[in-house]
Formats: C-alpha cells, structure tokens, sequence
C-alpha cells in the first residue's frame, strides 16, 4: 500500500454498486474531475502505477532480454487460436471437465448465470459462501443476487475484505484498493469490526485473517473465478499472491466458478508462457505466489477438495466481441498492466470509468459490453499515446481499436451535431495548405485574444509576447480545467524557418 499522508480516510461520494453500475448514459465529467481534484488519492494511484510499471520493465528486460516481444507474440497467438476455434475448445473443455466429475453451466447473461449459482445455493441450503477475487461476478452483480435470498457473501481478498466493509468498489484490475492508504484501512477496520485503530500494515493482514478464518470453517460454498479454462483437461487455473484462493476452492463442500468463455486456452503446456507473462506484467514478480490447478472434485483418496465443483461459463456480451475485427480484444488476461501505464488512468483513477473494467481496457470493452451510446465518453479517454500498447502482455492493439470505436461513434450518429460539424471542418482545414494556413492565423488571433498576458519573453524575433489560457471560452474550457494552455507565439515556425534561410542564404 502507498505510505500514508493523512490521519483522515478517504471519503466517498457514492457507494460501490453506484460506482460500476451508474444511471446510463454515462458522462465521465464528473468522475473525471473529481478524481483529478482528489491530490490525495491521485497520488496514492500515480505512485503505484508507475512504480509497477517501472518493475515491469525492469523484470522483463531482465527475464527475457530481446526475446520479450516474440514472448508476447507468442502468448498473443495462443489466446487468438483459442478464440478463433472458441467453439471446438468449449465443447472440449466441457467434455473433459464433465468426465472429471465438474457440472458445467452455461449462461447467455448475468442474469442467468446468477440464476443458476442461486439456484445451487439454494439446492445446498447455503447460509455463508467465501468468495475469492473474481472480476466476472462483480460483472454480474453476483454478491447482491446471493446476499438477497439470505446468503452472506464474504470476500476474502483482503483488497476485496476493504472494499466491502467500506461499501466501495474496486478502482483497480489487480489492486483493487489503490486509492487507499493504511490509515483509511485502519479507519474502516476499527469502523466495522470493533478492532482498536492502528495503520501497522502486519497487523491490519493479523485482523483481516482472524476475521476471516472462522468463516472459511463455516462456509456452505467456496466461490473462485479463473485466469484459465484448460480445454485439454478441463482444469480451471486460478493465480493468487494470498492464501485464500486456495482456502476458498479447497475447503467448503461445494466449490462454483464463474468464468467467462474468453478464458480457455488450449493445452496445459500454454501455461508456462501465460503465467510468466501474467505475473511480470501484473506484479511485476516472476510468478504468483499460488498457482492452483483444479481438476474436478475430490477423488475417494484425496484429502481435502471440495465434494461438487460446479463451473458457470458466461457470455454476457463476449460472442459479440467475438466478431473478427473486435476479436483480439478477448485475448486479455486481466495483469493490469495497461492501466499501469495509462497517462489518463493515473490522473483521474478506476472509479471515473464508472465501470467494472477500468483504463485502456475497460474503454474498449465496457462500450460493448453495455452500449457505445451509453459508454460514449470511454473511447475519448486516451491520449492514443500506445503506452497500453506497449505494456499488454499478449500484444492487444488498443489505441488502434479506441480509434475503430471513435470511428463507430461517428458513423452510428452517437456523437453530437456540433461535434461532427466541428471536427469535418477541423479535418478539411488539414487537408489544404491553403486552408491550414488561414486556420492557423485564425487560431492564433483568438488565443491571443482570449489570453491573459502576464509576462513578455524576449527570445529573438520568434517570440513577442506569451501569455496563459486560464480559463478560454468554448470547446477550450474542458482542455484547461486542470492545465494552462500556452498561448501561440506572435511569429510561427514558418515565419522563423523562412528569415533563418533567408540570413542563411
């Protein structure tokens, strides 16, 4: 966790289910101010982010030298194969984990998928499930759903444990708990559970596991997602740097998965090239502390697992993704690691995406998850600057598909009237040098104009005078409500190159 600043936990606006499932259509404004006014928590998200990012780099420079990109290459090329043959691998993966003794379900939407883990709850006459981490069932809306027929859900991530008692939601793929320092941790924790306060992160993980040990003892149901569907064997795979993975899946009678359908890979050999990969580029550590391999139900001479193992494969959205020029956004693994290296992502944090999937991620998949229209500020939330790019371990091409979706807007009339007009003309001003020159004069002048001049930097014949756009009029406002803008200098490039040759001869 960051070091702590304050004495004072970080105060929401809102709680956790408002904060993934908004009133749609969605507008980030507000979020998005909000978290960039928020120093505090900005800088607990900038810190970290980088600092990830920065061991990343480290790790796989160190790891894989120049054979990083064919490792990325290939991890990319295995999660493309299975989704290219997505149906002949599903249709594997249920036949091998049926004759391993699993029950599998499918289910089109949440609704359904949440229908039939209800239903086994209620086959089980569960009181208490244990859950491990699992952006799928937050996806869904899982936890209410089960907490509504008197099952009392509990996670036990302990970024998840926070989260909960504090009726927050997570703001982070892998850390979910990003935006919280120690003391709101201890703040929650003496809140909650009647526990004397202190932000001594040893004791804070000694009060979260009494907390939870009993529970694991008492639990009716174990609940996991999974990083991985083996269609070989059909295993489930699920990566961890607690122990509560492991206690959730291993310990209750009766142990659900709820996975999406994009998570199969083909053969138990792919592992060694996505596990290496996963745990560089979400923790930047050479592997997961926990590796767990399911396979099934306990077997009569196994001494510990669960007697049903039930998994719940989901849709909800994914076959529409599934189309050929939106395929590759499937491939992802869930590391993290583009929002570590998102600009936007560290500025304004996970909660102003106002979804489940935050950062470069999450403005590709939410909009076609839930609707371009609904999501339309999403795909705008990028400087296109290719450091997701960069960073995603299975080569996801992302500021090529947030164009695509920006293009979609465009063409489906989802942007407004005004912005079409606006970027048409902008557009046919670049396309002749004639026009370009007299927009650039243009813009120039109202700069200029708008600008509060408060110094004279005297730099040759190039600069006359140079003030700061504060606080312009128009489309300019947003641009400049947490930067000053430069005001264009009195003589341009062109003006400066033509006296330079002219000196020059």
């Amino acid at each position: 966790m960051p070091t702590p600043t304050s004495t004072k936990p970080v105060a929401l606006t809102t709680n956790g289910h408002d904060l993934l499932f908004p009133t749609l259509p969605y507008n980030i404004g507000a979020r998005a101010e909000q978290g960039t006014a928020n120093e505090q928590v900005r800088g607990f998200v900038s810190t970290s982010t980088r600092r990830r990012d920065e061991n990343r780099k480290q790790h796989c420079r160190e790891t894989f030298g120049s054979n990083y990109d064919a490792m990325r290459d290939l991890a990319g090329s295995i999660k493309q194969h299975a989704l290219d043959h997505l149906d002949y691998y599903l249709d594997q993966f249920i036949d091998r984990a049926t004759q391993a003794g699993t029950t599998v379900h499918l289910a089109c939407d949440g609704d359904q998928a949440n229908q039939i883990c209800l239903e086994i709850a209620r086959n089980q006459q569960a009181k208490l499930c244990v859950k491990s981490k699992s952006m799928v069932t937050e996806e869904i809306r899982l936890v209410p759903a089960l907490e509504k027929i008197g099952v009392e859900t509990v996670e036990t991530d302990l970024g998840e444990f926070i989260l909960q008692l504090d009726h927050d939601a997570p703001s982070h793929i892998v850390q979910p708990i990003i935006h919280k320092d120690r003391v709101a941790v201890g703040r929650t924790f003496e809140r909650e559970l009647g526990v004397p306060f202190t932000d001594e992160a040893s004791q804070l993980t000694k009060i979260a596991r009494k907390h939870l040990r009993q529970k694991y003892r008492e639990a009716d149901l174990g609940m996991s997602g999974a990083n991985f569907l083996v269609a070989e064997t059909g295993s489930v795979v699920i990566c961890t740097n607690e122990g509560n993975g492991r206690l959730c899946t291993s310990v209750p009678p009766v142990h659900i998965v709820v996975a999406g359908i994009e998570k199969i890979i083909p053969k138990l050999e792919h592992l060694g090239v996505l596990l290496k990969l996963l745990a560089r580029s979400a923790t930047a550590r050479p592997m997961t502390c926990y590796n767990h391999i399911m396979t099934g139900p306990r077997r009569p001479d196994e001494p510990d697992g669960p007697q049903q193992m039930h998994i719940i494969l989901v849709d909800n959205g994914r076959t529409q993704i599934l189309h050929r020029d939106t395929r590759e956004m499937l491939r992802c693994i869930r590391c993290g690691a583009c929002l570590n290296a998102c600009p936007v992502y560290r500025s304004i944090g996970g909660h102003a995406y106002g979804a489940v999937y935050s950062g470069p991620i999450g403005a590709l998949i939410t909009p076609l998850f839930r609707g371009l229209a609904n999501y339309k500020d999403l795909p705008q939330a990028s400087s296109l600057c290719g450091a997701c790019y960069e960073a995603c371990p299975v080569n996801i091409n992302i500021p090529k598909y947030l164009i695509q979706l920006r293009r979609d807007m465009i063409g489906q009339r989802i942007t407004s009237l005004r912005d079409r007009l606006l970027y048409r003309l902008w557009g046919f001003s670049l396309k002749y040098p004639a026009s370009y020159r007299i927009g650039q004069a243009l813009q120039k002048l109202m700069f200029r104009h708008q600008a509060r001049l408060h110094r004279t930097l005297d730099r040759g014949d190039i600069y006359a005078a140079r003030g700061w756009l504060d606080e312009p009029r128009g489309p300019l406002r947003n641009w400049t409500s947490q930067r000053s803008m430069p005001t264009p200098p009195a003589k341009n490039f062109r003006h400066w190159w033509r006296q330079r040759q002219n000196k020059h001869g």
